[in-house]
């Protein structure tokens, strides 16, 4: 079973491209962040096409913002929307959903961005995960949880710790928010298979960051040790990141039980262009 995760940046935006690197990489299983389309939207733009390749849906989207959908080939069952007990921004946000696809519980996650370290977002955005992972504890063994974190693991998952100083997505509190779900017996499968590679999934937009490969990796797939074991390939597809187009996110891809592209999958990290000299480049956002 083929499991994959892209935060797509518009499913109406990104339709054109989705659709035919749906038919290219084959995945059975599909989690998509930041549809940004309510699901009736969702449903007439994309549900035919997903129907004709086979696919099963599972939406909780909403206008502008957010939004969640998993894909499945490999059966769409108990499907849960939300999160249990999250908290609201001041209402609920379209950021959780999940079902049992080919015997496995996954989640397909979109973690708040919390936007400054100490604001009212970044205290959302450590509560919300705090209920994520009380709801991922109470089981199934076998699990998955994938998406878009917000949260660089460690250091070595950015293009330059320096550049990140005073910055959401790295500091110690989300880290060890995110460190809670590893807590449980979850393993990141992309760095189990590629421990000391720079390995990222996020290239901002602005100031060729993609083509410096500047980035972060945020997009994560997290599988109980039941499933871990199963993965034979994991790897980021940083071709649809390239082109026309394209979101600011790459897919995240595992294979379980058997990798059709071979062990290490078509597209290889380490990535493109070397690293840059450390306290050499600032982020786009900064003064």
């Amino acid at each position: 079973m083929r499991v994959a995760t892209w935060n797509v940046n518009s499913a109406k935006q990104r339709g054109p491209r989705l659709l035919p690197w749906l038919d290219q990489r084959q995945p059975d299983v599909v989690c998509l962040q930041e549809t940004k389309l309510v699901d009736d939207a969702f449903e007439r733009l994309l549900g035919d096409e997903l129907a004709s390749r086979g696919y099963a849906i599972a939406l909780h989207g909403e206008a502008q913002w957010n939004g969640v959908a998993i894909l499945s080939r490999n059966g769409l069952d108990d499907v849960v929307v939300g999160v249990t007990d999250a908290p609201g921004f001041p209402h609920p946000e379209a950021r959780a959903v999940s079902a049992i696809c080919g015997g496995i519980r996954v989640h397909c996650v979109y973690v708040p961005n919390g936007r400054e370290p100490d604001s009212e977002h970044y205290h959302y955005k450590l509560a919300w995960l705090a209920a994520l992972e009380a709801m991922v504890s109470t089981g199934p063994d076998a699990v998955m949880v994938c998406g878009d974190m917000n949260i660089a693991p460690a250091d070595a998952d950015v293009f330059d710790p320096d550049a990140y100083v005073g910055q959401t997505h790295v500091t110690p509190p989300e880290r060890a928010a995110l460190a809670k779900l590893g807590e449980l017996g979850l393993r990141d499968v992309v760095r189990d298979r590629w421990p000391t590679e720079r390995v990222f999934t996020y290239w901002d937009y602005r100031a060729g960051m993609f083509h410096q490969d500047l980035g972060m990796r945020i997009d994560l797939v997290l599988a109980s040790t039941p499933v871990a074991n199963r993965v034979r390939a994991a790897w980021v597809d940083r071709q649809a990141r390239k082109g026309t187009g394209p979101s600011d996110h790459a897919p995240a891809i595992v294979d379980l039980d058997e990798a059709p592209d071979g062990d290490i999958g078509p597209v290889v990290p380490p990535p493109s262009a070397p690293a840059a000299k450390r306290g050499s480049v600032k982020l786009p956002q900064s003064p």
